[in-house]
């Protein structure tokens, strides 16, 4: 897309070792998104397979992907943070790299948070008909019972990749690592509103997942008390007139 026509949405996709998923969900992207000025931007978080080339082989096709490649792995939520800085559209939608989120779904969630109010800065998904093992819907159903009781984010969800938010919005957060799973929190925090969409959810073909259910609930717990802090450190002014 020529630089002097900016995309009204930003597709940021994170990845890590993903090199049998990143192109074709690539190209799932761009058909979901087509009757829509956009821009694909994945963010290799210094893969140590083929991930970056099999993207860089889909420019010639695909010329709104762009790549971007961390010079040192920095986890996913510097992979997002990275993507959005670089992003040219206003409306910002992420998804997993591992292709288990549906890009077919993405469109209607950029639509309603566009269509919506300008106070509405997020839109995320909530999977349905989860395709994951049990142990860990099991361990995600637990840890979203207690972060949603604790924070009051309305998310039954946070895990979910799938999620449209304004990128304005966004760069207001703190940002801290793993804070991908809290935006829900933060934007409420930020006195913005937020809103959800079911979405389906499919089954990993290639890869293997980059987190255990341990590590998963270990950082869960550390995060939560941070989070929880931030929510007891903020002071609204009620917004600020110039004189």
């Amino acid at each position: 897309m020529p630089p002097d026509h900016p995309p009204e949405v930003s597709i940021v996709v994170p990845v890590y070792n993903e090199e049998g998923a990143a192109a074709p969900l690539a190209e799932e992207i761009a058909t979901a998104f087509a009757g829509v000025a956009h821009e694909i931007v994945f963010v290799d978080d210094a893969s140590r397979d083929a991930t970056r080339e099999r993207l860089k082989a889909l420019q010639t096709r695909l010329p709104q992907l762009r790549v971007l490649q961390h010079r040192s792995n920095a986890g996913q939520s510097r992979a997002v943070r990275t993507g959005v800085l670089a992003s040219r559209g206003p409306i910002v939608v992420t998804l997993d790299g591992d292709g288990q989120n549906d890009p077919a779904d993405a469109p209607r969630l950029a639509a309603r948070l566009g269509d919506g109010p300008a106070s509405l800065a997020l839109v995320g998904g909530e999977r349905v008909k989860r395709r994951d093992t049990a142990a860990k819907r099991w361990a995600s159903r637990t840890a979203n019972g207690i972060r949603k009781r604790l924070l009051k984010d309305q998310a039954n969800d946070t895990g979910c990749g799938l999620k449209a938010f304004r990128r304005e919005a966004f760069l207001r957060l703190p940002y801290f690592d793993h804070m991908h799973r809290y935006l829900p929190a933060l934007m409420i925090r930020e006195g913005y509103g937020v809103a959800f969409e079911p979405v389906g959810h499919r089954p990993r073909t290639t890869g293997a997942s980059k987190y255990t259910n341990l590590g998963r609930l270990w950082a869960s717990l550390s995060d939560l008390l941070g989070v929880m802090w931030l929510r007891t450190r903020f002071r609204d002014p009620g917004g600020a007139d110039e004189l």
